[in-house]
């Protein structure tokens, strides 16, 4: 879920973190520079950050499967 209640806390969701290029970590304004799955008590959501999974890819339906005989 996007807004849900149950999101586990993590550096790479924060508003707080920017990613670092060319690395695994990132840079806080309240602790520096941290891991991505590093988590603390300053966590805030970040709706933005997050990447969502990729849909499903749907079956290949043919001409006979549209005719009703």
């Amino acid at each position: 879920m996007i807004f849900g209640k149950k999101i586990e806390p993590r550096c790479e969701l924060c508003e707080h973190a920017v990613t670092v290029v060319g690395g695994g970590q990132l840079l806080c304004r309240k602790r520096g520079m941290v891991e991505c799955g590093a988590r603390c008590r300053r966590f805030r959501y970040d709706p933005l950050k997050r990447i969502p999974k990729r849909p499903a890819a749907l079956p290949e339906y043919r001409q006979e499967d549209f005719s009703i005989e």
